[in-house]
């Protein structure tokens, strides 16, 4: 065999070993028990399971020949010391597995189809091949998905972000799916089809519209058998791909089935979800159309809080391919952010829930330079439990919004800060525009802020000021120590810079736990 082929087997067989310690040996072997490749923990007779490998092939063929594609099959058996799983990886190779006497046959049994698909895949390599070989944790996935942070902020697009997530492309077999990701991954196609051994896994990293998109790709096999194993891989997915020939009705109509699997596996999750209908290059054979798909997408996006999609593509050309994982994408990231942004509006609106249970009614005012750009304003405005607001005031210069449960929020411009009189909190924004030297009329403003305003206010100044800027001058030229002097106010600075919305966000919460400690 290849040096690069026992390179590979190598490291997948050590890397397997070392993250399921149950598991003492791994052997892949012909029909006939000779020894292909191999890795062991301890001191077990590989020639001893290459011989059982052989006794056990007769039944392991009597069981492919049950199969859909005549392929597959496995089987287990105990020793007084061991446990074997056997695994079919195609019509004359098996993979074999040496297990502690005490280990558990289901739990090892989904990454042993994950192996057996790898070692396809080496089995059946050449050069252009790439064949990532490092072993997932099915169980860590399920609570420790990775989370979008200060990237989840941004304006939509338009600021460079790292965002990683899981998703699983399901669909019936022959359909593309494996093709899809090869042509993604690899830009290439291959004519020769074999059917996933249950799982297949790939990470890919590509760039979306300046964003670095980490993704890891679970192939999932079409093969009813492989069911219950499946539940184990959906474990952790953010979003899905369920895949249609477009050449095969039957296909199309089992993509209903697919989304109930979907479902059933991961229930308490909207995750974003895209119907894909593959092979827009066999133009003749075609058997449905594109308003079909689209139609499907609708009646089940009736299910859900969030709005399927769906797109046609061709692995063979490579149309649309790249357009269908920015897609994704895209939903991810914005369903992501709308989840983020949800969890922390409702610890904001706890705080303010505390304030006014010891205030019949509560004011925070928002200063900015014009009405057009207050984004702690939007934050709080954003609020959906707030519940119902009206204006009172819509002036040029300046808006006052009532709330039904007694809180009063106002928008000032510079030039409309007068009326603080009442206000419990205020929250100004400062552009410093990168110089060296800030405009005294923005010093004037605060000091205005704090001469007008009440005892125990709380004011937040966000200046907007780049990294390369020195903030310990900037904060010195704002100095107003001595207007402070007779007066119980808090006052905080902090810098706005590339992620606002979560400096924002988290600024917005000091600001509001200040105020509630105030009373």
């Amino acid at each position: 065999m290849p040096v690069q082929k026992n390179k590979l087997f190598k490291e997948l067989f050590n890397d397997f070993l070392e993250a399921n310690r149950e598991v003492e040996s791994v052997i892949v072997s012909d029909s006939e028990g000779l020894v292909i490749a191999g890795e062991k923990r301890k001191d077990i007779d590989m020639e001893l399971v290459s011989v059982l490998t052989s006794i056990i092939n007769p039944i392991l063929e009597r069981m492919r020949n049950e199969f859909e594609f005549q392929k597959f099959g496995n089987a287990s058996f105990d020793t007084e010391d061991h446990r074997l799983l056997f695994i079919s990886v195609d019509e004359e190779r098996i993979l074999s597995l040496v297990l502690e006497d005490m280990a558990s046959i289901e739990k090892i049994s989904p990454y042993g189809f994950f192996l057996a698909e790898k070692t396809a895949q080496i089995l059946t390599s050449d050069e252009k091949s790439l064949i990532q070989v490092s072993i997932p944790n099915f169980e860590y996935e399920a609570g420790n998905v990775e989370r979008l942070k200060n990237q989840l902020y941004q304006m939509p697009m338009g600021i460079k972000g790292d965002y990683r997530f899981k998703f699983v492309i399901l669909g019936d077999h022959e359909v593309g799916k494996t093709s899809i990701i090869r042509r993604f991954v690899e830009n290439r196609f291959s004519v020769d089809y074999r059917a996933t051994l249950g799982i297949n896994i790939l990470f890919h990293e590509y760039d979306f519209f300046g964003n670095n998109i980490g993704v890891n790709l679970y192939d999932l096999g079409a093969q009813k058998y492989f069911k219950r194993f499946r539940k184990v891989y959906y474990l952790g997915a953010q979003a899905a791909f369920i895949v249609f020939d477009l050449t095969n009705r039957e296909s199309f109509e089992n993509v209903k089935e697919w989304y109930e699997e979907l479902k059933l596996f991961i229930p308490e999750q909207n995750i974003p979800i895209i119907i894909v209908g593959n092979k827009t290059d066999l133009i003749d054979d075609r058997k449905i159309l594109y308003q079909e798909g689209a139609k499907l997408a609708n009646t089940l996006s009736e299910h859900e809080k969030i709005k399927l999609s769906y797109i046609e593509t061709s692995a063979l050309t490579g149309d649309n391919v790249q357009d269908a994982f920015n897609l994704i994408s895209y939903h991810y990231v914005m369903r992501s952010k709308e989840i983020e942004d949800t969890r922390r509006s409702n610890v904001l609106l706890e705080i303010i829930k505390s304030i006014l249970k010891k205030k019949i009614v509560f004011t925070l005012s928002f200063i900015t330079e014009n009405l057009q750009w207050s984004p702690g304003l939007q934050i709080i405005t954003n609020i959906k439990d707030l519940g119902e607001k009206s204006i009172i005031r819509d002036y040029d210069d300046e808006q006052v919004f009532q709330y039904v449960n007694g809180m009063i929020v106002k928008q000032h411009e510079y030039s409309a800060i007068e009326d603080i009189s009442g206000t419990d909190g205020v929250f100004c924004i400062f552009d410093t525009h990168d110089k060296i030297q800030i405009d005294s009329s923005l010093r004037n403003i605060l000091i205005k802020i704090i001469e007008n305003g009440k005892e125990n206010l709380v004011i937040l100044v966000g200046i907007k000021a780049s990294e390369s800027s020195n903030w310990s001058q900037i904060i010195e030229q704002f100095n107003v120590d001595e207007y402070l002097n007779n007066k119980t106010i808090d006052l905080f600075f902090f810098r706005i810079g590339t992620d606002f919305r979560l400096d924002i966000f988290d600024q917005l919460k000091v600001f509001l736990s200040a105020i509630d400690d105030k009373y």
